[in-house]
């Protein structure tokens, strides 16, 4: 097996991408070198196809690690944040095209830990992934600041300035497709990155490190550390860590910012869980309606934050709406299969936990379900939705918000008036007009409540990695 740390005989690494499903990458990525973890603990990684042993010898980043990243990510930031933007730019373009290049083997290496088939998910987290680094790379030299009007004798100019070393932390349902929405603007504007991808898939990031090289980013500037949630506490309380951009379980985000907090007060960002509803009128297009329910709630086997998990349809068209709905599920249910097998288009769920629930689970709804209860009000992370009617609007606005998440919400009606008002009534981050369960990387990405803080893509996530400086001239002096 080649190790990746080796050279060439000219001191170079070779130009062809390493990684294959023989040959895993599974050591740390630190000032761009694989270099071997500093903790005697290791990570195991099984299949959720078969739960089969994947890798037994993952590196687990511990606090030695965790404190050589962020002293290689310092070290770098004085010259990173002084380059010129067009170079920055230039970089993640030039990242981009290496992921696009590699796009079949790192779409393999996500889906062997995330059991996804590559016809429904790899082929597209791949192409965000790209992306993503495109969209960013194209403000790194556009992302610019203010100045306020000197009537008063001073001058007033307002900086956008990097942060310093910032860290994400991914989610394990979205092991490449959420990388550039972390590293994409922390990079774009400045700041040094460290990336800390879940246990439960880190092969895909971990590979990353190759190409950061290959497309030259300088050492210290993009580092990749694997491991658990030890690891991720270890930068959420770093005293020189300044922003955790993190995605994952609302319980996880609270201990996060209470790190934050003890710590060094760093900035977070926090993009949650969700119970997003879908509001289905009378005068809906039924069948644009369940096409967007269905895909929706089993879309990565309903393993997404903002799966459209409970419906509400209107009393006049519940019954049709039902018999429409049940049937696509069955249908996309008969998809279900070997994620490596052509025509599958949903696969098993991740892990044991969720085996203990069923690896294999065919899409399910529950119907006239109690608003308290647990299926209605908590997220549930699989193909599992809850269908209930309703009779008026002031009543299903009154469901809508009665959650303690706020991520995602569609409203399916051909009344634009009624569209616009309810879409401005639901207490949830994003909405959307006959359509649900999507987003944009030209608009900001984020919920309300316990679905979290701050916002993704957009100028909002370069906002979100910079720190506003005031310069004051004083104009008579």
């Amino acid at each position: 097996m080649w190790n990746v740390k080796q050279k060439d005989n000219s001191g170079t690494m070779p130009s062809s991408f390493p990684w294959n499903k023989d040959n895993l990458p599974k050591k740390l990525f630190i000032d761009n070198e694989y270099v071997d973890s500093k903790n005697p603990k290791i990570l195991s990684s099984y299949s959720p196809k078969d739960n089969s042993l994947i890798a037994s010898d993952i590196a687990l980043g511990n606090e030695v690690d965790v404190d050589a990243a962020v002293a290689a990510g310092e070290a770098a930031f004085a010259t990173w944040k002084k380059t010129l933007p067009s170079k920055r730019r230039d970089l993640l373009n030039k990242f981009a095209d290496l992921i696009e290049a590699n796009g079949e083997t790192l779409a393999h290496l996500s889906r062997i830990n995330l059991g996804a088939p590559y016809a429904a998910f790899g082929a597209f987290e791949v192409n965000l992934c790209a992306e993503a680094f495109r969209y960013f790379a194209g403000w790194c030299d556009k992302f610019a600041g203010e100045s306020y009007p000197q009537e008063d004798g001073f001058m007033k100019i307002v900086r956008n300035e990097p942060l310093g070393v910032t860290v994400g932390i991914l989610p394990w349902n979205a092991p490449l497709g959420g990388i550039g929405f972390k590293a994409g603007p922390a990079l774009a504007s400045g700041n040094c990155f460290i990336l800390k991808p879940s246990e439960k898939s880190p092969f895909a990031p971990l590979a990353l490190g190759w190409l950061i090289k290959e497309a030259g980013f300088p050492p210290g500037v993009f580092q990749v550390i694997s491991g658990d949630g030890a690891t991720g506490a270890l930068f959420a309380s770093h005293m020189k860590v300044r922003k955790i951009s993190f995605t994952g379980s609302t319980g996880t985000g609270r201990r996060i910012q209470e790190m934050a907090a003890k710590s060094n007060l760093k900035r977070v960002t926090l993009e949650l869980g969700g119970k997003s509803p879908a509001l289905v009128f009378d005068d809906a297009n039924l069948d644009n309606a369940v096409t967007w329910c269905v895909n929706g709630i089993t879309g990565n086997t309903g393993q997404v934050c903002f799966a459209a998990s409970r419906v509400y349809v209107q009393e006049g068209v519940f019954g049709k709406f039902l018999e429409k709905y049940k049937a696509a599920m069955e249908e996309r249910g008969r998809a279900i299969g070997d994620p490596d097998k052509e025509g599958t288009l949903m696969g098993p769920l991740i892990d044991q936990m969720q085996f203990e629930r069923g690896f294999y689970i065919e899409p399910t709804v529950f119907t006239n379900v109690a608003e308290d209860s647990e299926i209605c009000t908590q997220e549930i992370f699989g193909p599992v939705a809850i269908l209930n009617s309703f009779k008026t609007e002031e009543e299903i606005l009154a469901k809508a918000n009665a959650t303690n998440f706020g991520l995602m919400a569609g409203v399916f009606t051909q009344d634009i008036n009624r569209a616009m008002r309810v879409s401005s009534e639901i207490d949830s981050g994003m909405v959307g007009i006959n359509c649900v369960s999507l987003c944009f990387l030209q608009a900001p990405f984020g919920g309300s409540k316990e679905s979290g803080q701050g916002r993704e893509n957009a100028i909002h996530a370069m906002r979100m990695f910079t720190e506003p400086k005031t310069i004051m001239i004083n104009l008579t002096y």
